[in-house]
């Protein structure tokens, strides 16, 4: 959740628009080449696209959303790099990002990302950011389920791994209302405004995630 790859994508000097052309020239598989829709009951999750940057630059440069993870680009160009960078990573098979777009909205208040940790996606990191407005209004819980599905399914994913730090109350009790496992305890590895923060490790297994929403499915029939 923490380690955005914000800063990375923002130092990078390109052309936005070629590059994203580029990315989406390269088809390997079908999500590769292009993220499908996904449509819950609140939001839809799509594609980031470049119009999406100064709503992105809104939503979260507000110190609520930005204190828990890696600093964010501070421009609408930083965001169109950040965007470019996440079209030419999915290309690659590296990465996914998605936008969550409410149904009554068409820019991004947020996203959700899917890196994976091996070869394959078979262990991936998942993360996510959301405006603070949205915080408690069931758009997380709607968006992480589109996105948890996605993973294991379509991705092939076995292992989800999110990592979130000790003091973020909020982002861990989202990972918890989710179904998320806690692993463990990482001390010191995530370094926020020049201090290393202890992070708590939670994980969700593919088989443990359709169990569940088998039994949910079953409750609500």
């Amino acid at each position: 959740m923490e380690k955005m790859p914000f800063r990375d994508a923002e130092q990078e000097i390109v052309d936005v628009h070629a590059a994203m052309a580029t990315a989406q020239r390269v088809t390997t598989s079908d999500w590769r080449q292009s993220l499908p829709v996904l449509t819950g009951e609140m939001v839809t999750l799509r594609e980031l696209r470049l119009s999406d940057a100064p709503a992105l630059l809104s939503m979260l440069s507000t110190e609520e959303v930005s204190r828990f993870i890696s600093p964010p680009p501070t421009t609408v160009e930083g965001y169109e790099r950040f965007i470019a960078w996440t079209h030419r990573e999915r290309a690659a098979g590296n990465y996914i990002c998605f936008a969550v777009v409410p149904h009554n909205m068409d820019t991004a208040i947020g996203i959700f990302q899917v890196r994976q940790l091996e070869p394959g996606f078979g262990s991936a990191e998942w993360g996510f950011a959301m405006a603070s407005a949205f915080w408690g209004s069931g758009v997380f819980m709607d968006a992480a389920t589109l996105i948890v599905d996605f993973s294991f399914e379509i991705v092939g994913a076995r292992r989800l791994e999110a990592r979130a730090a000790t003091a973020n109350g909020r982002g861990n009790g989202a990972l918890r209302k989710i179904g998320a496992t806690q692993e463990g305890i990482l001390r010191r590895s995530f370094l926020r405004d020049g201090e290393y923060l202890d992070q708590i490790l939670w994980t969700l297994l593919a088989d443990d995630w359709r169990q569940a929403r088998s039994g949910f499915s079953e409750t609500i029939h």
